[in-house]
């Protein structure tokens, strides 16, 4: 199977996707189009729209390919390839028209994820990674940050929508992010935070009750890009990290892994 082939064909359909996205963004009314799927999370028919195009689209690839999808789009499975979806990654950006919302595409085979790609739409930058071929933006080759300590940093998190009986530990966390480090930043897209952590414009990136769609394509961009990402816990199987935490950095990923569980396992 050729990855890069593959994810040559996702980033021109991302293309074509992003523009229909874009031109609903012009006139779109939060007030008439807005539907809640609960506890704060939203949704619009451009995110179900956009995930029929790109099941349409992907399934042109790879017809044999199962789907896992945010919006539940189609129902088929395939245990060993497995097309992982986020048409729109940032809707309540999207809807308050505010940057940052993106596109996130991911390919799994077998147990492993081999494509991702995650194109922010407000900067036109499609962000991409087949694996064993490195990461790119665009078409210019990305890495890792060299930042090697946490009070060098600049981080970026996410406010899950349920907490559960977790939110004073997870707030815990954040506070002694925000007091040794750059800072603390909220972008309000897992996928994006991911590619920019790859890219090296942020540090780190933690996230507690995320969905694998949230973090799916970013998993194999910063991979690719030479960095680390694990659950809260260190471990490194894909499948033990999607839809529940996420620890994604370079050089700062165990300080981070330190600080987080001082909290996080009592």
């Amino acid at each position: 199977m050729n990855y890069q082939e593959i994810s040559q064909k996702v980033q021109a359909l991302t293309n074509k996707v992003g523009a229909f996205i874009q031109k609903e963004a012009e006139n779109f009314d939060i007030h008439a189009s807005a539907e809640s799927k609960g506890s704060n999370e939203l949704v619009s028919y451009v995110d179900k729209e956009s995930e029929k195009m790109l099941v349409i689209g992907l399934s042109e690839i790879l017809p044999e390919a199962g789907f896992i999808t945010e919006e539940g789009t189609i129902d088929k499975t395939n245990p060993s390839l497995t097309w992982i979806i986020d048409p729109l990654d940032g809707t309540t950006n999207f809807m308050h028209q505010l940057p940052i919302y993106a596109i996130s595409v991911a390919l799994k085979h077998n147990d492993e994820i081999v494509v991702g790609i995650v194109h922010e739409l407000n900067k036109n930058e499609c962000f991409h990674a087949a694996k064993g071929h490195g990461a790119f933006v665009n078409q210019k080759k990305i890495a890792i940050s060299k930042t090697k300590r946490v009070t060098e940093a600049l981080v970026v998190t996410g406010f899950p929508y349920s907490m559960d009986d977790k939110a004073d530990r997870y707030m815990d966390v954040i506070r002694d992010f925000q007091l040794v480090t750059h800072g603390v930043r909220r972008l309000g897209s897992a996928a994006t935070d991911m590619a920019y952590v790859a890219a090296g414009r942020l540090d780190g990136y933690f996230e507690f009750n995320i969905k694998i769609w949230d973090i799916a394509a970013g998993i194999c961009i910063l991979q690719e890009a030479g960095g680390k990402t694990t659950d809260f816990s260190g471990k490194l199987d894909v499948n033990q990290i999607t839809g529940i935490e996420c620890v994604a950095a370079g050089g700062i990923h165990t300080e981070m892994l330190e600080i987080i569980n001082r909290y996080w396992t009592k």
